[in-house]
């Protein structure tokens, strides 16, 4: 047990070819299909310099009857891409069987998955197993929900069972309601865990984040400016016909490009507190946006009903109540009564604009 060490002593990590200062570059495909997918797609990425070569094994899917993966039956591949290719090769792990059947495999990384993550107990049986095991490099993706402490307490749990060579994934976390992309990014979170574990490898996976081919690379170049020190991008040599996640990844070839065209800035803005919370700014402004969309879902919903029932678009006893309790409200946050005031009536009148036009549209 190495309760001694906490994770503000975590050292960067370091990649056998990979210098100190540039980006660790992590790419595969989400799933390891058959031996030649996942041998074609290693050879390419190999070709692009790329010194970690990731494929999941064990795939925890939300629904039954989707693809899980191959499971064991890829070891081998993942031992070819190893002795042919020279990569390091990484690979998800959810239970205590995996871990075991991939360190007798020889797999270098493990990562943890979100789903697993949001699980104290399955990171502590995965924990136990890695018990004299310091060698292996373990990346931890934070959970599901935007829960820092969880993403910490994982994190610290791997680190009590003696493995040092230890890094976070930052892929984003689900919410309902419409978004820009798959998983919300919450940037605020993994910039708190940097200001806690200062010199610990913090990566960025822009594939799960975005959720569609075209995001990666401005999300990748984005996370670079924020200071991440790498990327796990996810590369399929077929993406379309891909078993798992196929929007979200590209060809080897469109990945070569992503990386031709990133921009490595020198220092570490991720540092500079007024950079630190300009990207709160922009996450805030992202959350405000995404509420603001729902907010007239709703609005439009409520016209249809007045539609329906031959009612007012606007119903002033109605307007006034709820003008009168978010002032109220907004008081209590610290707002000031007439900028409530304004952004409320703002709101109003654009839900009455829409409203006004589902009232008038023959069509609907």
């Amino acid at each position: 047990m190495s309760a001694t060490i906490s994770l503000r002593e975590v050292a960067p990590l370091s990649i056998p070819g990979v210098e100190s200062g540039s980006p660790i570059v992590i790419a595969g495909p989400c799933s390891a299909e058959t031996e030649e997918q996942t041998l074609d797609t290693a050879r390419a990425l190999s070709a692009t310099g790329v010194k970690v070569f990731r494929a999941g094994l064990w795939k925890p899917r939300t629904k039954p009857g989707s693809f899980e993966g191959v499971g064991d039956k890829g070891l081998p591949w993942l031992q070819r891409v190893k002795s042919e290719t020279g990569m390091l090769v990484t690979t998800e792990v959810a239970t205590v069987e995996h871990v075991r059947a991939a360190l007798d495999a020889g797999v270098d990384i493990l990562w943890v998955g979100a789903r697993t993550t949001a699980n104290p107990f399955a990171i502590q049986d995965i924990a136990d197993q890695l018990q004299g095991h310091d060698e292996v490099t373990v990346l931890v993706k934070n959970p599901v929900n935007p829960d820092l402490e969880l993403w910490l307490g994982a994190l610290q749990r791997i680190l009590s069972a003696g493995v040092t060579r230890l890094a976070a994934v930052h892929r984003g976390f689900s919410s309902a309601g419409a978004h820009i992309y798959r998983n919300d990014p919450q940037w605020h979170i993994p910039f708190e865990l940097r200001r806690r574990a200062p010199h610990m490898t913090i990566l960025c996976d822009p594939s799960h984040i975005g959720g569609k081919r075209e995001f990666v690379e401005p999300l990748s170049q984005l996370a670079l400016d924020a200071g991440f020190d790498g990327l796990m991008i996810e590369c399929h040599c077929e993406p379309d016909t891909a078993l798992s996640d196929s929007a979200q990844q590209v060809t080897p070839t469109a990945f070569k490009h992503i990386l031709e065209r990133l921009v490595v800035r020198s220092g570490a803005p991720i540092d500079d507190e007024l950079s630190l919370l300009r990207q709160q700014i922009d996450d805030c402004d992202h959350e405000l946006l995404a509420v603001l969309a729902r907010r007239m879902s709703v609005s439009r919903e409520i016209g249809l009903f007045k539609k329906a029932h031959n009612l007012r678009v606007v119903q002033p006893a109605r307007y006034q109540d709820v003008m009168k309790a978010r002032i109220a409200e907004g008081s209590t946050l610290g707002l000031p009564e007439d900028f409530t005031q304004q952004i409320i009536q703002a709101i109003h009148e654009e839900s009455v604009r829409q409203q006004l036009n589902l009232l008038n549209d023959n069509n609907e």
